[in-house]
C-alpha cells in the first residue's frame, strides 16, 4: 500500500512540475512510455532528457531533479523498456537493444 500512495504522490509532483505521462510507439511491438511537458509548454526553453539507471521506474528516481529543472528546461523522463509502462512484446532482451530503442 505504502508504494501505491508514494507512486500517486510522485505522479502529482510530475504534474505540478509541469509534466504529463505520455507514450509513444516506437515499432510495431514497442511502446516506449516517458513524462514530457504538456502542450503549453515553453518551446524557448532547452530540453533535457533524465535517463533512470537499472531499478525502479523513472518517477522514483528523478522527482526532486524535476522540480528543480522544470522551471529552466523542458524536461522529459522516459521509461525504460522493461520498466514503468514501457513494454516491448519483442523477444530482445539485451542492453543493445535497449540502447537501440533509445535512439529514437
Amino acid at each position: 500500500m505504502f508504494t501505491s500512495l508514494y507512486s500517486v504522490f510522485l505522479r502529482r509532483c510530475f504534474t505540478a512540475a509541469g509534466l504529463s505521462s505520455q507514450s509513444i510507439d516506437l515499432d510495431d511491438e514497442t511502446t516506449l512510455h516517458y513524462w514530457g511537458p504538456t502542450e503549453k509548454s515553453n518551446s524557448q526553453k532547452p530540453s533535457l532528457v533524465l535517463i533512470h539507471g537499472f531499478g525502479p521506474m523513472a518517477i522514483w528516481q528523478w522527482r526532486q531533479q524535476v522540480q528543480f529543472f522544470s522551471p529552466h528546461f523542458n524536461v522529459y523522463v522516459p521509461d525504460l523498456i522493461f520498466f514503468g509502462q514501457s513494454t516491448t512484446k519483442s523477444s530482445e532482451r539485451s542492453e543493445k537493444f535497449q540502447a537501440r530503442l533509445s535512439l529514437f
